[in-house]
């Protein structure tokens, strides 16, 4: 939505609404789901041993379509809306799918280790990542 459209209260229109909708649904999801599952992670132990793994699995299959559904959408953002002359957007943009792609592959090494201190190190990176793309999305929109 523009500056103008906020100041004439009009509304944006229904396929940008439907576009940012999904992205911000997925974003949540992704984001969300990372750190629901970090607060929940000392109960689920309790649960016994194979009970953070089948959390995991179950997780995934709702994290990575939201993941999908962020980098297709993020796509069409750029198509639909291009970007400002501004050349710092554009950095920050490079430097948000940077991120994006740092989040998708730190989740992925998280989700594959066996070793302990590297999930640890993984979904630490994976977490912190996922939010610094969310930030950076809030910059680009303006």
């Amino acid at each position: 939505m523009t500056s103008a459209q906020l100041a004439t209260g009009t509304l944006a229109p229904a396929v940008t609404a439907i576009r940012l909708s999904l992205h911000v649904l997925a974003a949540t999801v992704w984001v969300g789901g990372q750190f629901t599952v970090l607060g929940l992670l000392p109960t689920v132990r309790g649960f016994g041993a194979e009970a953070p793994t089948l959390v995991a699995r179950a997780l995934a299959r709702i994290l990575w379509p939201a993941y999908a559904i962020l980098v297709l959408t993020g796509i069409w953002n750029i198509l639909a809306i291009g970007g400002p002359e501004n050349s710092t957007w554009w950095i920050v943009l490079w430097v948000k799918i940077g991120v994006v792609l740092l989040a998708g592959a730190s989740t992925l090494l998280h989700s594959k280790t066996k070793n302990r201190r590297a999930m640890a190190v993984w979904g630490a990176v994976a977490g912190l990542s996922s939010v610094v793309a969310l930030v950076l999305g809030v910059f680009l929109a303006g």
